[in-house]
């Protein structure tokens, strides 16, 4: 493969999306035109018989005053700018038939929506040209090795792609539904685009990076976007959740970023020359000569500061805020990549430091990592009533069985923590777009709320029992596996960690018998009286994750060399 095709596999995950948010933040919002609201003119009582006229009075339900024709300047009965149309939650100008709540709004009228999903087909598709020759070519750089693809890099852009594509074509459907019930309008639309693009071209810049500087930057990118997107009904809670957020992540990503100063002061003071001493590849190779002292510091650091974005203790607090109240989809991506990509990093400075330090170093500290967050997240889940939040303390869960993963560092824990990153993207992403479609159905996120799911929508509360179940570890789902063979590695690993296995295991059941009791009282009981208004739009995307899910518990098929390469290319001893 010459040098332009393999400089446009590696640079359009990132720049295809960005492109995508250019090209929305470019293209203007246009209100639908209004409709002329003819509003009789009511005159006081003998005022007309002394004056011959009535001064305008002002419709208290339209706010436009009486006599004003449909082509003067609305200022004039809104207080604003001749010129100048208020906008509706429905996306239209204020003197606009309003929508009522129940009606939806279809969408298939929503091309731009729509257009979303180009992005995360691109980024498969080359993700899938780079999965048929990393394995066999060895790692593919391009951009004097700024960009640089191995087989971890391939696997993290083909979940990347696959979550995206999931919640990307919900998206449609859920803002139909946020417009529908004049939580959004065309404008907030507009700006979920624009946000949710940038969010995709950062993670893959993430991924597909050699430079340990711009992976850092790139996840501190991620920080800033998906704050305006926790953010994004506007209203207190989600405020103060983006807040919670910006501020806890942004400490950890300054922890990070001391600990990414300390990993290059090591570097050059081992001789490796000032544009490269940032470069993954190169500190693995020259990892021998680090100073132990500063890369234990700066290691630990680094797993604190990215273990921040990855939901880890003691950095953990703002991941049940933030998902709960960003838009399901975007619970989809933050729950299903973002804390994975975040890991990634991780396991490249794991990589580091086990070449410096030794592998006991980086298994006691992730170790002991995984099992606090695992104790708070089962405990978490046993006093949980609202199933947003419960997803995301679940996604803690298996962060933490990830981590544990990592710690035991041989072949087949790396190769299970891979396919366990794949499978809970994949069934959790299925499962945030369930509960933001649950939501929009009941008007509640409270579990205690919520029955007879399966008896009022039938496949919505099919779909939503299936995505918990395969987070659950049922077979055939690939979460199944990948917990088998986390579980194996683990005890074969040695007695510390065959007891911090068994510790683990127990903290899971605990977490399983929670979550799958506040499932079951959603799911089922009695159906509420009277007509719903739920429509069976946009569910394709939760289908097809949960039909990938369960292959990938099957067989991983073409996968499976791509999965080992990248197992060995984080370091499975």
């Amino acid at each position: 493969m010459n040098a332009t095709p393999t400089a446009a596999l590696l640079t359009a995950p990132a720049a295809v999306p960005l492109l995508a948010a250019a090209a929305y933040a470019l293209t203007p919002v246009r209100a639908p035109r209004p409709v002329p609201v003819r509003v009789r003119v009511r005159r006081p009582v003998g005022v007309g018989a002394h004056t011959g006229a009535a001064d305008p009075l002002p419709d208290r339900a339209t706010g436009v005053l009486a006599g004003q024709g449909a082509g003067e300047p609305p200022g004039r009965a809104t207080g604003m700018l001749p010129g100048q149309a208020a906008e509706a939650p429905d996306g239209g100008p204020v003197g606009t038939p309003a929508r009522s709540p129940g009606a939806p709004v279809s969408p298939r009228r929503q091309p731009a929506a729509w257009a979303g999903l180009v992005s995360p087909l691109v980024i498969l598709l080359c993700g899938g040209l780079l999965a048929v020759r990393v394995p066999r070519t060895g790692p593919l750089t391009a951009w004097s090795g700024l960009l640089r693809a191995d087989a971890l890099s391939v696997w993290m852009l083909l979940v990347v792609g696959a979550v995206a594509l999931i919640a990307c074509g919900s998206g449609p459907a859920y803002l139909a539904g946020e417009r529908a019930a004049g939580r959004a309008s065309r404008r907030t639309a507009w700006r979920y685009q624009v946000l949710v693009q940038a969010f995709l071209a950062a993670m893959c810049l993430a991924v597909v990076t050699a430079n340990l500087g711009v992976l850092w930057v790139a996840v501190e990118a991620t920080t800033i976007v998906t704050a305006f997107l926790v953010g994004h009904r506007r209203t207190r809670t989600s405020v103060e959740a983006a807040w919670k957020y910006v501020v806890i992540c942004s400490a950890g990503i300054a922890l990070a970023f001391l600990g990414t100063v300390l990993i290059y002061y090591a570097a050059r003071q081992a001789g490796v020359a000032e544009s490269w001493a940032l470069d993954w590849p190169t500190l693995v190779a020259h990892a021998g000569r680090l100073d132990a002292g500063v890369t234990r510091l700066g290691v630990t650091l680094v797993v604190l500061g990215f273990g921040a974005k990855a939901g880890l203790v003691p950095l953990h607090a703002w991941l049940p805020d933030a998902h709960s109240q960003a838009p399901a989809p975007v619970s989809a991506l933050m729950s299903g990549v973002l804390l994975s990509v975040a890991f990634s990093a991780i396991l490249r400075y794991r990589v580091i430091a086990d070449a410096a330090l030794g592998a006991g170093f980086t298994r006691v500290l992730l170790a002991g990592i995984a099992l606090l967050t695992l104790a708070l997240a089962a405990g978490l889940l046993l006093a949980q009533r609202d199933h947003k939040r419960m997803l995301a303390y679940s996604s803690m869960e298996h962060m933490s069985l990830i981590a544990l993963a990592t710690a035991v560092g041989s072949p087949l824990a790396l190769s299970a923590a891979l396919l366990h990153i794949a499978g809970h993207g994949l069934a959790k992403s299925a499962a945030f777009c369930a509960a933001g479609r649950i939501l929009q159905l009941t008007g509640t996120s409270r579990i205690g709320r919520i029955r007879g799911l399966l008896g009022r929508a039938p496949l919505l509360g099919g779909v939503f029992g299936c995505a918990v179940a395969a987070l659950l570890g049922f077979p055939p789902f690939g979460l199944f596996a990948s917990e088998l063979g986390i579980a194996r590695a683990g005890f074969a690993a040695g007695s510390g960690l065959a007891w911090a296995t068994a510790a683990a295991l127990l903290l899971v059941l605990t977490a399983f018998a929670a979550l799958a009791a506040r499932t079951a009282h959603m799911l089922l009981g009695p159906a509420p009286e009277g007509p719903t208004s739920h429509s069976r739009t946009g569910t394709w995307p939760l289908l097809l994750a949960l039909v990938a899910c369960a292959a990938l518990g099957t067989a991983t098929g073409p996968l499976t060399g791509l999965l080992r390469a990248a197992a060995g290319a984080i370091g499975g001893r």
